[in-house]
């Protein structure tokens, strides 16, 4: 008899200026059923698409639910998200229309954004998008430890400007249920004491993190793209998730310093 798969589906979401590709390095160490793994890439972030400009954030919320509508997604077998940095916005709409769907979140060097927020609420109209800035001005930003020079080339070379509608729009949140996915936190550039305390203080960047119903906190010590300067460790940090999708206790804490989850 054949044992049937019980994997869930895994939707991987790279962050602004990132399509699909920023995930390879992690599928590739991913010890699981490589079939159940889907990097995508946002609305907005494919150089092909004539319109990206245009794009904005519930373009991108339907992008990740199409992904979900397969036969082998339902409220009975709902798959994990692993949403990077900027990825929050779409994905935090996703968890608010359809928790359902959702058996985890593993949110990268992020969280869930609070109902109101916007990435870049007073960037100017007249900006249409936002093109990958220089790495001297981004380091301000955004830990760039780990990568390589190779690393950064292939950033710059890659990179796709983010759409401006994507950074202004601000989410609109009504559904508590999203509150109860499992949830995990791999926190890179900014550890997990400090996210839990700025939670606790009401920070906005973290202040959503305070009303998550059941969550893990593991420690990645890297900088902000850990799917390149920590590839393995962030792969065993995901496959822990995806295998262990059970509500933890919350505000439990893992550490991933030495490689495991």
């Amino acid at each position: 008899m054949t044992t049937p798969n019980t994997t869930p589906a895994i939707i991987l979401i790279a962050g602004h200026w990132l399509g699909a590709w920023a995930w390879d390095e992690v599928v590739e160490q991913l010890d699981l059923d490589h079939s159940r793994v889907f990097a995508i890439t946002l609305p907005g972030l494919d150089d092909a698409d004539p319109d990206r400009a245009t794009r904005t954030l519930d373009d991108q919320a339907t992008a990740i639910l199409d992904a979900l509508d397969r036969p082998d997604v339902s409220a009975e077998h709902p798959a994990v998200i692993v949403a990077h940095s900027g990825a929050n916005g779409p994905v935090s709409l996703v968890l608010d229309r359809r928790p359902d769907l959702v058996a985890r979140v593993v949110w990268v060097d992020s969280g869930p954004m609070a109902s109101g927020t916007a990435f870049a609420p007073d960037l100017p109209p007249e900006v249409t998008e936002l093109p990958l800035p220089a790495f001297d001005v981004l380091s301000q930003q955004a830990s760039l430890d780990g990568l390589s020079t190779e690393v950064l080339d292939r950033f710059r070379a890659r990179a796709v400007p983010e759409p401006g509608p994507v950074l202004r729009q601000r989410i609109e949140l009504t559904n508590p249920a999203r509150n109860a996915v499992p949830t995990t936190l791999v926190c890179c550039s900014i550890s997990s004491a400090q996210v839990l305390d700025m939670a606790r203080g009401g920070h906005p960047m973290f202040a959503a993190v305070a009303e998550l119903e059941s969550v893990d906190v593991v420690d990645l010590p890297t900088g902000h793209w850990p799917m390149w300067s920590r590839a393995g460790e962030l792969a065993e940090v995901i496959r822990s998730a995806v295998l262990s999708p059970r509500p933890a206790r919350p505000g439990s804490s893992a550490t991933a310093s030495d490689g495991t989850a």
